[in-house]
């Protein structure tokens, strides 16, 4: 499932006037429900509070994944607006969000959609795509930036699979790790993209292992666990 699925046109808020955490959510929340994709406003702005409640879904980098997974979802869908002057969203960096991601998973959705929530998360993590978002002028825009990049996440996750497989069998000492978040709809892709991403830079092999709503993915074999611990 293509990201652009679940974000539409009618999911786009663009430009928030939101000054506060609150109002992000407000404004979000509302565009998905006028967009059609909620049973119950209400119940589902208390889910999204009771995420924020565990822990911020301010990632830092510029970014807030606000996000819940429950019954008043009628289908699952993502709303996107933006702040150029930032909003304090209580970040895990302490620095103001620019760039806003609601998630909206109906409870027991179906694997295709967290896949795609999944990519979605991991594709945030690339600085070029976080500048592009932050300047595009209309929902068009938006779509084309994260349809593009949507693509080149494909390709990436095959190739990263192969050289994953080729580190695993060689000789060179494998990093392991495992994330998970809880409700594991983004954070768990998010933090496991990182981890990823700093290993790149440091020449280090890794393997993830995501504990996310649609199950263990990557799993850490006993053999893997045995030699990284010996």
């Amino acid at each position: 499932m293509r990201i652009t699925e679940l974000l539409t046109k009618e999911t786009i808020a663009m430009d928030l006037s939101a000054t506060s955490k609150d109002q992000v959510i407000d404004e979000l929340v509302a565009q998905l429900n006028s967009a059609g994709k909620l049973s119950d406003e209400a119940t589902f702005k208390q889910a999204i509070h009771a995420r924020e409640s565990q822990s911020t879904t301010g990632i830092g980098e510029g970014i807030a994944i606000p996000h819940a997974k429950t019954d008043a979802v009628q289908s699952a869908a993502i709303a996107f607006g933006k702040s150029v002057e930032g909003v304090d969203y209580q970040s895990l960096d302490m620095q103001p969000a620019h760039l806003f991601f609601m998630i909206a998973a109906p409870a027991g959705g179906a694997q295709t959609h967290l896949d795609a929530l999944a990519k979605l998360s991991g594709i945030l993590m690339d600085e070029d795509v976080r500048a592009e978002l932050l300047q595009a002028k209309s929902k068009e825009e938006v779509l084309n930036i994260i349809n593009k990049h949507d693509d080149e996440a494909s390709d990436e996750s095959s190739e990263e699979a192969a050289v994953t497989n080729a580190e695993a069998d060689s000789e060179k000492g494998l990093v392991l790790a495992v994330t998970a978040c809880p409700t594991g709809i983004a954070h768990t892709y998010m933090a496991a993209d990182a981890l990823k991403n700093q290993a790149k830079k440091m020449g280090v092999p890794i393997k993830v292992e995501t504990n996310g709503s649609g199950g263990i993915k990557n799993h850490l074999t006993d053999e893997e666990i045995e030699k990284a611990s010996g």
